[in-house]
Order: structure tokens, then C-alpha cells, then sequence
């Protein structure tokens, strides 16, 4: 019986060490807990500090066109339409007088219809009596390169967009001489045509002080008189 008592109290002794140890890990880990500062998820921090900035950004940055990714065939038939497709890749030519811009004298600037790199400005547009939108010059020249083509049995300077390489139409030394002397003849369907009052909408607000500077022009008929009258006229004719 001593021994059953021994064996008691020896049980009761280890029990209250155990308990007493596991209260003393407790309080620590409850104070350790206290003092220490929660540690936030770093995705949450992203979140929460991007969605602020994004919105003043969107308030205070002037829209900008996104840069132009190159289409594939595929991509660009779905794009285009069948006259834009055959005269931008296969260097068709629409029918003359028919066609979108050739009697278009808005205020505004045309872009190539692929890459939607600037070309021309209304400010430069003239009715030149071939049948397709004529230009004395492109707005910026470093956009273009140039080809000699026999097509029509005689040597032509064809004129391609640089960044889309797609075929624009054909330049000629028969223009307006105090304008330079240059014609360049454009297919309608190589372009698209922005107004002036949505360049800002559409990312082209740098080409809004041109229209602000000079009046608008009258593409009246002088330049056609010439056009018609001029013996090159013939030889250089239409796009």
C-alpha cells in the first residue's frame, strides 16, 4: 500500500512540473505575440499601392498611341478590308475619282490604315485633278522609302510606308512648283483620315498646333489647271 502511495504522489509531482512548464510557454508566447508587429502579405501591399497611382497617372498623362506590333498575314486580312489588303500587300491601285479621299478637304491628318504611323496633313492636300488624294509632302518624311517600279511599262517611284512596309502609292515631280514641285499620289484605301478635333482622343495631340498656326486652306482648282496642262501629267498620271 506505501508503494501505491509512493507511485501517487510521484505522478501528482511530475503533473504539476508539466503544468506549471506549459503556463510559463503560454504567457510567453502570448506576450512574444503582443510586442512583435503583424507582418502584412506583399501581394496585398502591391494591390493596394497600385490602384492609387494608376488613377492619378490616368489623370495627369496625355493619351498615347500604342506602339505598332507587327500583324501577321493572317492577322492583317482580318483587319483590312479586301481593297486595302490588295493595294497595301500587292500593290493594287483603287480606281481613280471614285475613291474615299479624293475630293476630302476636312482639316486633319491621314495615317497609314496598318501601323497607324502619321503620313500627311490636309494642310498639304490639293486637288490635283488625277483622281486620287495628291500631297506636296508628307509630314514626316523619314516614315517613307521609295521603289522604282516598270509596272505600267515606264519607271515610277513607288512610296511605302515604312513601318508597315505597305504600298502607299506613287510620288511625282509634277506638283504644285511653289509648293516644292513634288505630287504624291495616294491610294484612299492606305489611309485613315483623323479630324482635328479627336488627334488628342486618338493620341496624335502633337499634330493639333499645326491646325492653330495656319488657316484652312481652299483646295480650289488652280493646282488642277496646271495638273491638266502639264505634259508630265501623261507620262506620270495616276497612282
Amino acid at each position: 500500500m506505501s508503494k501505491i502511495y509512493l507511485m501517487a504522489a510521484i505522478l501528482i509531482v511530475v503533473a504539476a512540473i508539466i503544468w506549471h512548464d506549459l503556463g510559463q510557454n503560454l504567457a510567453t508566447e502570448s506576450t512574444s505575440s503582443s510586442t512583435q508587429p503583424h507582418e502584412k502579405n506583399p501581394v496585398s501591399n502591391i494591390e493596394e499601392n497600385s490602384a492609387p497611382q494608376d488613377q492619378d497617372t490616368s489623370k495627369t498623362t496625355e493619351k498615347k498611341r500604342d506602339p505598332y506590333v507587327p500583324l501577321s498575314d493572317k492577322e492583317l486580312k482580318k483587319k483590312l478590308t479586301r481593297l486595302q489588303y490588295d493595294v497595301t500587300q500587292n500593290e493594287a491601285t483603287e480606281r481613280p475619282f471614285t475613291n474615299k479621299y479624293d475630293k476630302h478637304f476636312k482639316d486633319g491628318i491621314y495615317v497609314c490604315i496598318i501601323s497607324g504611323e502619321p503620313l500627311f496633313s490636309s494642310l498639304d492636300k490639293y486637288d490635283s485633278g488625277c483622281g486620287w488624294p495628291a500631297f506636296t509632302k508628307p509630314i514626316k518624311k523619314d516614315e517613307f522609302t521609295t521603289n522604282t517600279d516598270y509596272h505600267l511599262g515606264y519607271a515610277r517611284t513607288e512610296v511605302r510606308a515604312k513601318t508597315a512596309d505597305s504600298h502607299l502609292g506613287h510620288v511625282f515631280s509634277d506638283g504644285p512648283k511653289e509648293k516644292g514641285g513634288l505630287r504624291f499620289c495616294i491610294n484612299s484605301a492606305s489611309l485613315r483620315f483623323i479630324p482635328k478635333e479627336e488627334l488628342e482622343k486618338e493620341g496624335y495631340g502633337e499634330y493639333v498646333g499645326l491646325f492653330e498656326k495656319n488657316p484652312k486652306k481652299d483646295p480650289g482648282k488652280t493646282d488642277t489647271k496646271k495638273q491638266k496642262d502639264s505634259p508630265k501629267k501623261k507620262a506620270g498620271g495616276g497612282d
